[in-house]
């Protein structure tokens, strides 16, 4: 990465400013690794933290500071929560498909168009180590040289090459048109079944140990519309049966929508997003659903209203 954000003697302030402007890159690359809105925000506030703990001055480039501090944040969260292990180290591959893995390297050669291949990440995800993630998300999803994922990632380039080429092959073989569709539909009969108060509906869509999180501003801004349909929020309610509650004959003023191009929920009135569900989907059934209204969260998602 050339180096463009050197910071010699900066203030607090124009810390946190340089700050401020790289958090939606950072929030977006951290999602993509993760899967996750949710723990997106605790890796890119974790990386604030460490920032503000830093000599400003030892840093020579702030925005490759950051990333590697964020990429490697995902990685350790990835591995604590159980990921898929990488299988190999920095070896390179043998002979037999070394040509092509090490040849086939641009965003072009996924055959997805640009905004199918975070939907097409997602579907994915589970199968993937926490550095194959990583490599293809900075490269093919943010345009990083493997000779800047390379130290991010603690490998060589061609190993960088190979975990990236790993990962594109995955995402190369998903759906993302019939993935898009299914998951839209799930989300519309979850809102639909929601707002019948149907109970027993909801618990054929959510998995058993589906997970339901909610920040504080979603909280306390839906607390006093209980009586008005309002989703009965909680910051973790883990379980089909409790979450069906919340949502049962609620939810009223949801409606599908696109979230980062992932399909989930808004609640946006006058056609303005105020809070959204992050929803995920894992074979057919609602795994986990992220609510959120926090807003400087909102104003680095993409948004779509269906």
């Amino acid at each position: 990465m050339t180096p463009t954000n050197t910071l010699p003697g900066v203030s607090p302030d124009e810390l946190a400013d340089a700050f401020v402007a790289q958090r939606p890159r950072l929030r977006a690359i951290a999602t993509r690794t993760l899967g996750s809105v949710w723990d997106a925000e605790d890796v890119v506030q974790e990386a604030w933290l460490r920032l503000q703990r830093t000599d400003a001055s030892t840093i020579d480039n702030l925005e490759a500071w950051l990333t590697t501090v964020v990429s490697r944040a995902c990685v350790d969260h990835l591995r604590r929560r159980g990921a898929r292990p990488d299988t190999w180290g920095d070896e390179l591959p043998d002979e037999t498909g070394a040509a092509e893995d090490l040849t086939v390297e641009g965003p072009e050669q996924t055959a997805l168009r640009a905004e199918d291949v975070g939907l097409a990440l997602d579907a994915v995800l589970d199968s993937l180590g926490p550095l194959e993630r990583l490599s293809f998300v900075l490269h093919d999803v943010f345009g990083l040289s493997f000779d800047d994922v390379a130290p991010v990632v603690d490998r060589s380039s061609a190993a960088a090459r190979q975990l990236a080429s790993r990962a594109r092959r995955k995402v190369r073989g998903a759906d993302p048109e019939g993935d898009r569709s299914r998951r839209t539909e799930a989300v519309d009969v979850f809102l639909r079944a929601a707002r019948e108060g149907d109970f027993g509906g909801l618990l054929q869509l959510l998995d058993p140990d589906v997970e339901l999180r909610a920040d504080d501003a979603v909280i306390a801004s839906a607390a006093p519309h209980a009586d008005e349909g309002a989703p009965l929020l909680a910051s973790s309610i883990t379980g089909a049966d409790a979450v069906a509650r919340v949502f049962a004959g609620r939810a009223a003023g949801a409606s599908v929508a696109l979230v980062d191009g992932i399909p989930g929920a808004a609640y946006a009135p006058g056609g303005v997003a105020r809070g959204v569900y992050s929803v995920r989907i894992e074979g057919g059934r609602i795994t986990r659903i992220e609510v959120i209204a926090a807003p400087a969260v909102l104003a680095d998602l993409d948004v779509v209203l269906a």
